[in-house]
């Protein structure tokens, strides 16, 4: 697949959108738009973190978008997100990446490239609100399920691929939130970098609740797996308990003895049923009087 390259002309500035699937050739597309080679290589370096560089009039940042599903089980940053890098100084804003985002078809008539690479980072930030929704709701289901005793439905598993997505979504925003604040924008511009800020750090504060929600969740999780094993374990006890007389009587009275003098008595059947069912009683009524029933 070649580079898809589109070129839109602003009042003041160009805007150059390349669209790269095949990252084979970026030294060619290095020369071509006069870009330094070693952050076009940091552009398209699997699993790199956002960054953001000033050498002169050039600024050099790149962001990571969330594209994930949201029911796939997450485990790693690349898995989550794609980027973008951005190149722009005072006439002309490159936008450089291998996934397609809906939101560079919509963009706004801007005054200035970096209103323009505002804007992109401002629908980037958006992306991780239905992440955080999704998130926060899927905690109080698991919360429901635990708390009815319908532990049978959660499955450790789920929970720890839940925390991963979280906690990874989270690092990836404080990771974003930090580069984004190193940005010094223009005075006419500093409103909208300092909304986006507001909204990361919004987000931020969605995915700390839903991390503590989550780990929580875990130990909840443990805790009542853990009580109905010992439930069950209390119960076999206790039935081993009460049954363990009734056994030693039914092993005495199973000897074959030529001299047991038991074995001709005329109701001596009787009298055995009658023991292991006084014995039985007693167990049980002991039992709940010392509060273990």
């Amino acid at each position: 697949m070649s580079n898809s390259v589109s070129r839109i002309q602003f009042a003041g500035f160009e805007w150059i959108d390349i669209h790269i699937p095949d990252v084979s050739n970026l030294e060619a597309v290095a020369n071509e738009f006069g870009l330094e080679l070693y952050q076009l290589q940091d552009s398209f370096q699997i699993g790199h973190l956002p960054k953001y560089e000033k050498k002169g009039e050039e600024h050099f940042l790149i962001l990571r978008a969330f594209t994930a599903n949201l029911k796939k089980r997450i485990t790693n940053i690349n898995e989550l997100s794609n980027k973008m890098a951005f190149f722009y100084n005072s006439n002309r804003l490159i936008t450089l990446h291998r996934a397609q985002f809906d939101f560079l078809s919509a963009y706004p008539q801007a005054q200035s490239p970096e209103e323009l690479m505002l804007y992109f980072v401002e629908k980037m930030t958006e992306t991780f609100a239905a992440p955080a929704h999704f998130l926060s709701e899927k905690v109080d289901d698991f919360e429901k399920k635990i708390f009815v005793r319908k532990t049978s439905r959660v499955s450790m598993q789920e929970l720890y691929y839940h925390k991963a997505h979280t906690r990874i979504s989270r690092k990836l925003l404080q990771f974003t939130l930090t580069t984004v604040a190193q940005i010094k924008p223009e005075e006419q511009n500093v409103s909208l970098w300092q909304n986006i800020k507001d909204q990361l750090q919004g987000y931020l504060l969605t995915y700390d609740e839903v991390m503590d929600d989550s780990l929580n969740l875990m130990n909840t999780f443990l805790s009542v797996n853990a009580q109905k094993n010992n439930d069950a374990m209390r119960f076999l006890t206790l039935f081993s308990a009460i049954f363990l007389p009734l056994t030693f009587i039914v092993g005495v009275y199973g000897m074959n003895f030529e001299f047991m003098p038991e074995l001709h008595w005329a109701n001596g059947y009787g009298y055995v049923w009658l023991l292991i069912v006084l014995t039985g009683t007693v167990v049980v009524y002991w039992f709940k009087k010392i509060n273990i029933l």
